[in-house]
């Protein structure tokens, strides 16, 4: 590896944990994480990608498991979703400024769309690296305990605006008035687009809002979290008698 890489690489690895020790394989595997597919290269982030999900949803389980023992099983699976969902690891990785250290093809260079998408795979890959060189989760803990301190306090501050979709659902169904019906169109095909999906939500025939996301899920979450909060300015429909 050029000397100039590895001493990039080591500075980001103290950056996440200073206790971390850097060796020769450890500085190999975060360089393949950190290395996308569009470059071309055999050896790129794709596998570590694959373990480092595997490992996020386990640390972040734990994580839970230790620090919010009263959550319902329920509202530890929610918890969960957030703290491993691809806009969580797009944040982390933008802390990180893990694009500065990413191999790009030159087509990846030039897609400033799929920005977001880049630096979740990478950092999802990162964690893969950290755990295949050291073979243990307290290294994850250390780094992402923080992040995730965080991300719980404000899920659990202000579910709607993370899990919108079951809250509205609980909140229509108890005022008789049925399921929300969410209709969503693809508006581009461009992968990593934040306006890709287009979602509107309506309740016992009346349109309620309308929101954009980089997948149909995420449209769907962010056109139920308008609409809760356009229930709580306004008249909310009623079930006809």
């Amino acid at each position: 590896m050029d000397p100039f890489r590895a001493a990039e690489l080591s500075d980001l690895i103290q950056r996440l944990d200073a206790e971390i020790p850097i060796d020769p394989k450890l500085l190999d595997l975060v360089d393949q994480a950190l290395t996308h597919v569009s470059s071309g290269r055999t050896r790129n982030l794709e596998r570590l990608e694959f373990l480092g999900d595997a490992v996020l949803r386990l640390a972040a389980t734990e994580f839970i498991d230790r620090h919010h023992t009263d959550l319902a099983v329920g509202a530890c699976s929610n918890l969960r979703a957030q703290l491993v969902s691809d806009r969580w690891l797009a944040e982390v990785g933008e802390t990180l400024g893990i694009e500065q250290h990413l191999l790009l093809g030159r087509h990846a260079q030039g897609d400033r769309s799929a920005q977001s998408r880049l630096r979740a795979d990478a950092t999802e890959a990162l964690i893969g690296a950290l755990y295949s060189a050291l073979g243990d989760l307290e290294t994850i803990h250390r780094w992402l305990t923080p992040h995730w301190r965080a991300t719980a306090q404000a899920v659990l501050a202000t579910p709607h605006q993370f899990n919108g979709k079951t809250s509205l659902q609980e909140w229509s169904q108890g005022q008789g008035l049925g399921l929300p019906d969410y209709s969503t169109e693809e508006c581009s095909h461009q992968h990593g687009d934040p306006e890709r999906f287009l979602c509107r939500v309506s309740i016992h025939n009346k349109e309620l809002a309308e929101a954009k996301g980089r997948s149909r899920k995420e449209a769907e979450q962010n056109a139920a979290a308008g609409a809760l909060q356009a229930l709580e300015g306004s008249d909310a429909p009623q079930a006809s008698q």
